[in-house]
């Protein structure tokens, strides 16, 4: 009976004894590229140019995107898995009761390969093998998916849709706006 008292008043004392409201785990994403000078976009939100480095709070999987006049466009699913001292249950200890501050920090460098420069008369001539196909109801098909990718979905089955006879165009005429409704103050 007196065990349980001293091992529940020996954790007492040393939950109180925790600072409390001090981040003790500091993540940090850093995103370098190969030139420098990329605007670099996580999860669809803009982080900055790179070299850039940006903390985060949660792990899993992350959209990172790079743009470089020049270069091709860089999209890559990323996943960061936690450490152990992350691991459900562990996380309680290290966050609350480890007096010393813990720091993850991920580096992900890429190398961004430079646009290739189609020639203005292959562009048109491929432009007009589309329109060719298109008028005879043939679907093209998709360009394959860059190397990298982990998956990629099986190709669905396309059929040309129905042709319907165009429809005259009619002139859109400007509509009067209502009135403003005043708001009361």
């Amino acid at each position: 009976m007196r065990t349980p008292l001293i091992v529940l008043s020996c954790l007492v004392v040393i939950c109180l004894d925790c600072e409390t409201g001090v981040a003790k785990v500091r993540r940090r994403l850093t995103i370098t590229s190969n030139p420098p000078g990329a605007v670099v976009f996580v999860d669809d939100r803009e982080i900055g140019i790179t070299p850039v480095s940006t903390p985060f709070t949660y792990y899993g999987t992350r959209k990172i995107q790079l743009i470089l006049e020049g270069f091709e466009t860089l999209t890559v699913k990323r996943t960061f898995s936690p450490p152990w001292y992350q691991w459900p249950l562990v996380d309680f200890i290290s966050e609350n009761m480890i007096r010393r501050e813990l720091r993850d920090e991920r580096v992900v460098d890429f190398r961004m390969v430079p646009q290739r420069i189609v020639p203005s008369d292959q562009l048109l001539l491929r432009a007009q093998r589309l329109r060719d196909r298109s008028r005879q109801g043939v679907v093209p098909e998709l360009p394959a998916r860059p190397r990298g990718n982990r998956s990629t979905p099986p190709p669905v089955p396309r059929t040309p849709a129905p042709q319907r006879p165009a429809e005259p165009a009619v002139p859109l005429r400007p509509q009067p706006m209502p009135p403003l409704l005043e708001l009361p103050r």
